[in-house]
């Protein structure tokens, strides 16, 4: 398995985009560091990155149908003032409720795929961009991406960090990490493991070794 400051490419054979253009399916778990490679790549390495979070947070803005969507099913409890949804609320309802965050995915997941469609054309000169999708290997979109990378941890890092992080509880935590595939079903998947288990540097380092040809 992945150890610190070593990148591991691995022989999948996934059926990755056809085109041209080198395109970065960059994944994980929550809080396994997938938000600070990309930041490395896009900053020290000039990449530009799709962000799918984005992407599903400008979809609940307000005024957005599928904010209306979202209103009309879980009421008032989760929007907070000026019609913004409260993410927290309405990931107390969703992480706890698997048929609630069904719902919410097959309502936003399509929104996201029509952005990346949509940045990917605007994009199609570039040699090489990062897409960046939490759920990559969960919402089957490894179609898009020419190659797959996985931002590792241990799961006691990936626990701590995300309690850290969110403020959450352990139970908070253990029942977002339970909306996601573990990490041990997605690491087979992926072809390139980045390990995070280390610092910023040793991070840095093995992006440059998974760039080089």
């Amino acid at each position: 398995m992945a150890r610190q400051g070593c990148v591991i490419i691995q022989p999948n054979t996934l059926h990755h985009s056809p085109v041209a253009q080198r395109r970065i399916g960059l994944t994980g778990g929550i809080a396994t560091g997938k938000s600070s490679a990309a930041r490395l790549l896009e900053q020290h390495h000039g990449l530009p990155v799709l962000d799918a979070d984005l992407y599903a947070r400008q979809a609940l803005e307000p005024g957005q149908p599928a904010t209306e969507a979202v209103l009309e099913r879980f009421g008032p409890g989760v929007v907070s003032s000026g019609g913004v949804v409260d993410r927290r609320a309405l990931g107390a309802i969703v992480f706890n409720n698997q048929d609630e965050r069904r719902w919410l995915e097959q309502l936003v997941h399509p929104i996201v795929r029509q952005r990346f469609d949509q940045e990917l054309v605007q994009l199609d000169t570039n040699p090489a961009v990062v897409l960046m999708i939490p759920l990559l290997f969960e919402s089957g979109l490894e179609a898009l991406c020419s190659e797959t990378w996985l931002v590792d941890c241990d799961e006691s890092q990936q626990l701590q960090r995300l309690m850290a992080r969110d403020q959450l509880n352990e139970a908070e935590a253990q029942a977002r990490l339970g909306a996601q595939w573990p990490l041990a079903r997605k690491r087979p998947l992926a072809d390139v493991l980045i390990s995070n288990r280390g610092d910023a540097a040793a991070l840095n380092a093995q992006l440059e070794d998974a760039l080089s040809p």
